[in-house]
């Protein structure tokens, strides 16, 4: 009795309490997507252990820094557990190429000066060849100072799970971890939107002291701002008379996540002997493969 009674999970006051008190969390487009690609490293069945974590306020803090997620989580021992999520920041040479990109099409600056993160931001960044989420499990540094040997532990979960919804609060938390506050990187866009001195210089030249023409040149539009660079742009006094009239209709943004066709079988348990065991899983595997291929209607 004591022993169950010393791994039972210590209830708190004051934690951070996730917003979603039942189904899916997470409510942006990012935060959605960022709970997608963790469930495509087939890790989602270990992901819902965390969720009632999440929900019962189990996590007493969270910071997002450059390169490193750190929470605290209380578990069933007295001290809470420390936990940390770590992801490589983008190198300045990067940022630098990312900032001239978004700086050199209105659309990006604008949304980002407004204080949206539009969606098609991760297209620019894969681009670059520095995608803004993680590709594979193993870009993740996850530990945890609990005795569980599972990674993620439920405290590891509880995080992400948090964390999913600090992104639905400010997107700009995605870009502060690979390394680029929101007001640095607000403060970079309206210099070189500016011409200023710094701006001119690095134009110049590149971050590394070459001459920008001896570097890569900067990826083509994606997404809606390839689409406005084709609109053409009239003059002012032309335009006048179309100015209550529907702006420029925006392509649909093509799905980027792509899965194998069983995961929703490799993320679910196994069912019980009474629906069959393992042996249901082995025979709708086939069934999933058949509809993956089928083509859509």
């Amino acid at each position: 009795m004591n022993f169950q009674r010393f791994g039972r999970t210590r209830e708190v006051e004051g934690g951070l309490k996730a917003r979603s008190a039942r189904g899916a969390i997470g409510e942006s487009w990012w935060s959605r997507r960022f709970l997608a690609v963790l469930e495509s490293f087939a890790i989602g069945s270990r992901l819902t252990r965390g969720r009632s974590y999440a929900r019962k306020g189990q996590v007493l803090s969270l910071a997002v820094a450059p390169g490193e997620v750190t929470a605290s989580v209380q578990g069933s021992r007295e001290q809470p557990y420390r936990v940390t999520i770590g992801l490589e920041r983008f190198s300045a040479a990067v940022w630098a190429r990312a900032e001239e990109v978004l700086a050199g099409q209105a659309i990006y600056s604008a949304r980002l000066l407004a204080g949206d993160v539009p969606p098609d931001l991760e297209e620019l960044f894969a681009g670059l060849g520095a995608p803004l989420f993680p590709q594979r499990v193993a870009d993740l540094r996850m530990r945890c100072t609990c005795p569980d040997h599972a990674v993620p532990c439920k405290h590891l979960a509880a995080t992400f799970y948090l964390l999913a919804e600090e992104f639905d609060e400010d997107p700009f938390q995605i870009l502060h971890w690979r390394g680029r506050a929101r007001e640095d990187l607000l403060s970079r866009l309206r210099l070189l939107r500016g011409g200023g001195v710094e701006g001119t210089r690095r134009s110049d030249r590149g971050v590394e002291g070459t001459r920008r023409s001896d570097r890569a040149r900067p990826p083509a539009p994606v997404g809606a701002a390839a689409a406005l660079a084709e609109v053409a742009d009239p003059p002012l006094e032309d335009a006048v008379d179309r100015f209550w009239l529907p702006p420029q209709p925006l392509p649909a943004r093509p799905p980027t996540l792509e899965t194998e066709p069983d995961l929703l079988l490799r993320q679910l348990p196994t069912p019980g002997p009474a629906l069959g065991g393992a042996g249901l899983v082995a025979r709708l595997r086939p069934a999933y493969e058949a509809f993956a291929e089928s083509p859509p209607p």
